[in-house]
């Protein structure tokens, strides 16, 4: 994965807010305009533990996490099974869905061209932090 960077807001932008859309007949999203939303509220829940990642390669394609997506990472998030996390291992950092057993913690790419990795006492190992959102660019 690329590199980390810390997240900077300054202040609130309010932006207009449609609601919701429907991906079949289209409606009048016009008349409900009068909303507005706040990107940093919605997605930023811990501001001193929330950073920026960039995807580099296409190991979690099938969790809808392609290359060159944003990742939106909270540190301070309880690692949980079952959760896509931010890992360092062995000098580098990836991101991969985390499956915790009693004894072991193995990585998991949501791609079946990648094995599980399985953390063992001879890695060097932090489960770094939890991704709470996807930033797409279309």
């Amino acid at each position: 994965m690329g590199v980390i960077l810390n997240l900077v807001i300054p202040g609130r932008l309010q932006l207009p807010f449609v609601g919701a859309i429907t991906a079949g007949f289209p409606s009048p999203a016009d008349d409900h305009l009068d909303k507005s939303i706040d990107l940093n509220s919605e997605i930023i829940k811990d501001r001193d533990a929330t950073f920026f990642g960039r995807v580099e390669g296409d190991s979690m394609t099938g969790a809808g996490i392609e290359h060159g997506d944003l990742l939106v990472i909270n540190k301070g998030l309880e690692p949980r099974n079952g959760k896509i996390a931010v890992c360092f291992i062995d000098g580098e950092f990836t991101v991969k869905r985390i499956k915790i057993e009693k004894d072991v913690i193995w990585l998991i790419a949501e791609n079946q061209k990648y094995q599980p990795i399985k953390v063992t006492a001879e890695n060097d190992f932090l489960i770094w932090g939890i991704v709470t959102n996807v930033i797409k660019y279309v």
